[in-house]
């Protein structure tokens, strides 16, 4: 099954070719830079929350080449420069003013009648020779049709541009300049702390080997997909994938409606994981929640999340899950619509054992997270309706277990970019941030996707995305209202609500 609120990554050259057929002329190119240039300047003000916000007398630098990117940078600082009155800007053009293309030269005319005297016309000389500090650096200089190699010049702009100490915020327009597809990225490239993908997310944007001068990805949607779309199998999310979860619900309803989620998982090594997921199922909209932990934790967990019906279950001698447990749960899931298995589990032999005869059991479809993605647990989910949300050293662990790979089985694979793949498509969710690179971030997630599951246990895929992304908008609010650094990860269930009115304007 694909999900419908996503749009196709392509290749440079497919997206040149769609560019081309979409915007026959002029007047439709110009009217997409306008459309990406607000977006970009949108997108960097929201991004800029994460650092305070942008000052009302902001210093931006632009560094323009001759082509539409060159444009789209000049359209977007012109929109923030239309919104600070107070904010001042530096331009350098790459190449001169006289190889501007005709619409980066009207972007320009825009920008100085907007800017007035506030804007200056700067070489590389002077600005090392000055070394003045910015707010914004936003790089225009290259676009996607741009073949390496650097001159030396432009070369050394960028260089200068990366190692500058008083650059607040590094941006690029679409991609960063010296960044290609293939392995013939510059020996320079520009290092952006956000990359504004506009219209379309290119690959060589979610190549891990760009990942450290890509930055954080963002996909500024403008409409080039409204009518149609080429195909491709690499998909991008949007945040509208989460809009009816915004609709009003319907009257004649109970809690056996929006499903019975069961959550395994908990150990007196490892309390708070089972807690922080149980915690975010809550806030996910389901209907019941049934909790089997250790019994010494069962009573503290009923005390503080008393919706859920926590049971507790016998443990091992070093705090974990007994297997003289399973009896208990198996007795339960019938009832389920589907099942978490995983958070705060721990290693030891006994408590992997029960999570295999549960799995074994369990007809329902079912999350397996943490230490529930060992070989074992994946050979006793063989051929079940499956999620695996491993991070990166869980998936190198998994790999070559075909337990998740099984007809039906979705893998969400937890990373600066998250990759989701449930079959013939993988969909990248480019929500969230550094402020998710903390304990418990993963468990909220495994909560989150699991409610959602268990509101439509017929749809996995919608459960893996839908669960990514609003995890993702809710860490990104986050950050935006308190910064990366002083917060705590249960303070993502507060932005969870927030994210669902935010989905259709998010940039």
């Amino acid at each position: 099954m694909s999900l419908s609120a996503s749009c196709p990554i392509l290749s440079c050259a497919e997206a040149g070719a769609w560019e081309k057929k979409l915007l026959r002329d002029e007047t439709a190119e110009w009217d997409a830079m306008q459309r990406a240039g607000a977006a970009i300047a949108a997108a960097m003000l929201e991004d800029f929350r994460e650092i305070g916000g942008l000052p009302v007398n902001a210093r931006l630098l632009v560094l323009a080449g001759k082509g539409h990117n060159g444009g789209d940078a000049l359209l977007a600082a012109a929109a923030v420069l239309e919104k600070f009155p107070g904010a001042t800007a530096d331009l350098l053009l790459a190449f001169g003013e006289e190889p501007l293309k005709p619409l980066a030269k009207l972007s320009l005319e825009v920008l100085r009648r907007t800017a007035a005297k506030r804007l200056r016309v700067v070489t590389l000389a002077q600005l090392k020779t000055e070394l003045a500090g910015y707010d914004v650096c936003l790089d225009g200089v290259f676009g996607f049709q741009f073949h390496p190699p650097l001159d030396d010049t432009t070369a050394e702009l960028l260089a200068w541009a990366n190692t500058h100490p008083r650059i607040r915020l590094r941006a690029a327009v679409d991609l960063p300049s010296g960044v290609c597809e293939g392995d013939e990225r510059g020996q320079t490239a520009f290092r952006a702390d956000f990359t504004y993908a506009t219209g379309i997310v290119k690959y060589a944007t979610i190549d891990p080997m760009n990942g450290d001068v890509v930055g954080r990805l963002r996909f500024l949607d403008i409409g080039f997909f409204a009518a149609g779309e080429p195909t491709s199998g690499i998909r991008v999310l949007k945040p509208s994938i989460l809009e009816p979860l915004a609709r009003l619900r319907y009257s004649q309803t109970d809690k056996r409606t929006y499903g019975h989620l069961i959550v395994v998982g908990g150990s007196r090594s490892y309390p708070g994981a089972v807690l922080m997921t149980v915690q975010a199922a809550l806030r996910s909209g389901v209907g019941l929640l049934t909790a089997f932990v250790p019994a010494s934790l069962a009573p503290t967990y009923a005390t503080h999340l008393p919706e859920a019906m926590w049971v507790g279950l016998p443990e091992t001698a070093g705090g974990g899950l007994a297997l003289a447990g399973l009896a208990a749960v198996k007795e339960k899931l019938p009832r389920a619509t589907a099942l978490v298995i995983g958070p705060g589990l721990g290693a030891e032999a006994e408590s992997i054992e029960l999570a295999c005869g549960i799995v074994n059991a369990a007809t329902v479809p079912m999350l397996l997270d943490a230490d529930a993605l060992r070989p074992e647990v994946l050979a006793a989910a063989s051929g079940k309706r499956v999620i695996g949300t491993p991070h990166a050293g869980e998936f190198q662990r998994i790999m070559g277990e075909s337990g998740w790979r099984e007809q039906g089985a979705v893998l969400v694979l937890k990373g600066p970019i998250t990759r989701i793949s449930g079959g013939a498509e993988v969909y990248h969710s480019l929500f969230g941030g550094p402020v998710l690179a903390r304990g418990g971030s993963g468990d909220v997630l495994a909560g989150l996707i699991g409610g959602l599951l268990a509101q439509e246990p017929d749809d996995l895929l919608l459960a893996a995305g839908r669960g990514t992304v609003w995890h993702g908008l809710a860490a990104d609010l986050l950050a935006r209202d308190k910064g990366q650094v002083a917060v705590q990860t249960t303070q993502l269930l507060d932005y969870l609500q927030p994210a669902l009115r935010f989905s259709d304007n998010a940039p």
